[in-house]
């Protein structure tokens, strides 16, 4: 039995492409219409931003613990968090949660270690912008980046990694991904990114 996964959503975008990609995935590891059981709380982020802006990550770690308690008390075996800015709370966080966590830049860290690569460098997603993206990531390209983590919550919706300068990591999809394999309880590494 795949274990029992809870998001802890912050923003609609990272949330939503996290839960898609856990559903859309998993048929691969568990057959046609089947993924782990998927648990996901949302407090606004209104109540998030306050805290975010001040720099007062206690405050974020509170609101996460919330969501955690919920996910948790809903039957989630572990939880994880699509939105990295709120990784900032995790030394507050971690100590109280009644459940464990994926840590989303330790998921895109094993996978930037394990492809060998060396350095990491509002829903309205424009063509220049993202080709914007891709100039950027040009120019990283040609100081000896090899590889871009789109480690912001709605870069992965514009960056196309069939079209980027560079191999991507994106965050997001990484840690479904990660929580599908830890559902599954799938022994092999996060094989795409």
């Amino acid at each position: 039995m795949p274990k029992h996964i809870g998001i802890v959503a912050g923003s609609a975008e990272g949330a939503a492409l996290c839960y898609r990609t856990i559903c859309l995935e998993t048929q691969e590891l568990l057959g046609e219409y089947n993924h782990p059981e998927v648990t996901m709380n949302s407090i606004p982020m209104a109540r998030h931003m306050p805290p975010i802006i001040a720099d007062d990550w206690k405050a974020v770690a509170d609101l996460m613990l919330e969501s955690a308690e919920k996910v948790a008390k809903a039957g989630a075996e572990f939880a994880i968090c699509p939105d990295n800015t709120y990784h900032q709370a995790f030394e507050f966080l971690i100590p109280r949660s009644p459940i464990p966590w994926l840590h989303i830049a330790r998921v895109v860290g094993e996978k930037a270690n394990e492809s060998g690569f060396k350095e990491l460098v509002n829903g309205i997603f424009l063509e220049s912008s993202r080709l914007y993206f891709n100039e950027v990531t040009e120019k990283l390209k040609s100081h000896g980046c090899d590889a871009v983590v789109l480690g912001c919550t709605e870069i992965p919706l514009i960056v196309r990694p069939d079209d980027c300068p560079l191999p991507t990591l994106d965050s997001t999809r990484l840690l479904a991904r990660a929580a599908t394999r830890e559902a599954v309880g799938d022994t092999k590494k996060y094989a795409s990114n």
